[in-house]
């Protein structure tokens, strides 16, 4: 892991955002359409607003922000989505006439956590692919890519597109203006050995505007992870050659962002 630079200085906050946002998919290959209903009924119940709130929450712990305020919901007919806003320091709560015991009534920071779940099926050949869209937005000392290692574990990843930039700048006690405050060179430096081995990882990185791409998918492919209510020893050596031939085509093209022809 890479280590941080000796704090700077600074004249004022610490003005610097970081924003981390993923595009993470978990696909899947349902046989028939009652199975495909049922893996949307599933992916509904495993990430539903509760779950994903727990999981903001642990991420808020990890990169050390106090929460302010949160936002959930879940939508019908599938999906749900939730937002929590942070700050890097403790929630100042007040009591008066006028209040309700132990509202938050400071909102210090402009940094938020949020993720929007998109399940979906193919309509004719069996495909189904849920979609995870997080955002973790900071300011000042405390970085999401603390967070980074723990979001790739809590889904079922087996494609991630991950983005981080640093935007804006904070100044110096000598007045010097600093537009990154961490050394990077890759989103990938911040990633777990477990993962490393796991993924594999392409980099579209713009240094000079301190901007980091990178892109991965699971490395091994075994067919019955892959399968709902369904093992690859109950299909025909063809039928299974088809599935793993759509799904290898879902993946490339889900990784790449464009349709193969």
């Amino acid at each position: 892991m890479v280590k941080p630079l000796p704090r700077l200085r600074l004249q004022g906050f610490n003005n610097l955002t970081k924003a981390l946002s993923f595009n993470i998919y978990d696909i899947c290959y349902a046989v028939s359409e009652d199975q495909r209903q049922r893996y949307i009924e599933y992916i509904d119940e495993q990430y539903d607003a509760d779950r994903l709130t727990q999981i903001l929450t642990d991420v808020a712990e990890i990169i050390g922000a106090n929460i302010l305020n949160v936002a959930r919901q879940d939508y019908d007919p599938q999906g749900a989505s939730v937002t929590i806003l942070i700050s890097e320091e403790p929630v100042v709560e007040k009591l008066g006439r006028d209040s309700i015991a132990g509202a938050v009534v400071a909102h210090m920071d402009k940094s938020h956590i949020t993720v929007h779940t998109y399940p979906e099926t193919h309509p004719h050949n069996g495909i189904a692919t849920f979609r995870a869209d997080i955002d973790v937005a900071t300011c000042g000392v405390i970085s999401p890519l603390k967070a980074l290692n723990y979001l790739i574990d809590s889904f079922e990843s087996d494609i991630v597109v991950c983005d981080y930039r640093v935007r804006g700048f904070t100044r110096d006690v000598k007045g010097k203006k600093h537009f990154i405050d961490h050394k990077i060179n890759s989103v990938q430096d911040y990633l777990a050995k477990h993962i490393r081995q796991k993924y594999e990882m392409f980099d579209v990185n713009v240094y000079q505007e301190n901007m980091f791409h990178t892109k991965m998918h699971i490395k091994d492919f075994d067919l019955d992870t892959y399968l709902f209510e369904s093992h690859a020893d109950d299909l025909s050596f063809k039928e299974r050659q088809r599935i793993e031939s759509l799904l290898r085509r879902e993946i490339e093209e889900l990784f790449h962002g464009r349709n193969l022809m």
